[in-house]
């Protein structure tokens, strides 16, 4: 298994939390290591500073268009001494933190209701030192979280690809 750090679809972004390659370049290595029968996963951050929820949510379309056997999202983290974390003091509006757990668990239905079926998703969150994490501090444990949101789901009627649909615009597996 490789796994790549694909963080988000859009070049701005990439380009703004200096990841130091574009999307293309993302796809190009999935592509080849997966044309090599290597397993491929990615990581992506939700609520990276400029995405929108349209914007997030329409990434997973977008990945799934790749040739993914494993994804792990997270949720962005500010975490003291970085970087961003000092933008975030500078400009605070410029970032939408999900600070409301809620808030967040529903991105992530939202999310994997238009992720590709087959993809497995590995993780919602990812868990920083507390004595070093600035924002968003929600006090769970994976596991909680990851309870939480099969609860909201059930609630929802929500289930990964949902609301997927393939190259040629077919809807797979949905119920609606």
């Amino acid at each position: 298994m490789v796994e790549y750090g694909i963080e988000s679809t859009c070049d701005a972004t990439l380009k703004r939390i200096n990841r130091g390659h574009t999307y293309a370049d993302t796809v190009e290595a999935i592509k080849r290591t997966a044309a090599c029968g290597i397993l491929t996963g990615g990581h992506v951050i939700l609520g990276l500073p400029g995405e929108t929820h349209d914007s997030i949510i329409s990434q997973a379309s977008v990945l799934s268009e790749l040739p993914l056997t494993t994804l792990k999202i997270h949720q962005l983290q500010l975490i003291r001494g970085t970087r961003m974390a000092r933008e975030y003091s500078e400009n605070p509006d410029s970032f939408h933190l999900y600070t409301d757990v809620d808030e967040y668990i529903d991105l992530v239905i939202d999310y994997v209701e238009h992720l590709r079926p087959d993809i497995v998703v590995e993780r919602f969150v990812s868990q920083s030192p507390k004595e070093l994490l600035i924002a968003p501090d929600w006090g769970l444990k994976n596991y909680e979280f990851t309870a939480r949101v099969q609860k909201r789901m059930k609630e929802r009627g929500a289930y990964q690809g949902k609301k997927y649909h393939d190259s040629e615009k077919r809807v797979i597996f949905a119920k609606d």
